[in-house]
């Protein structure tokens, strides 16, 4: 199993910034990617950004020069950093994993149980 933790929601208003952490719990498992997705009430569950192993990072076009990705592979940890929120950013965040165990090729997929994000006008 691959435990993943986030923090660093909350309240903000409008303009201002977040900066979201997932701590990945991969203890036998190889990341091959790992990412955030968000979802709003009443809305299908949206990709926000993803960063390979290769360090190779996407982020969804309607999101890009706001949010960016990172990860600190000696912690285990991604961040998404989120800069001139939006209402319409509000949502639950949740952090999501894709997995190998060692030595074996079948991908195995991780959630996290989610963080929230609340924008004010």
């Amino acid at each position: 199993q691959v435990q993943l933790v986030e923090s660093g929601g909350g309240l903000v208003q409008s303009g201002g910034s977040l900066r979201l952490s997932c701590v990945a719990s991969r203890a036998g498992f190889i990341i091959d990617v790992i990412g955030w997705s968000r979802q709003a009430p009443g809305k299908q569950r949206e990709l926000v950004a993803t960063i390979s192993s290769a360090d190779t990072t996407n982020v969804a076009d309607n999101l890009k020069g706001r949010f960016f990705i990172s990860g600190d592979y000696a912690k285990n940890t991604v961040y998404l950093q989120m800069n001139s929120l939006k209402v319409e950013d509000t949502a639950t965040y949740y952090c999501n994993v894709v997995v190998r165990r060692y030595g074996r090729s079948q991908q195995l997929n991780f959630w996290g149980q989610g963080t929230q994000v609340t924008v004010s006008s």
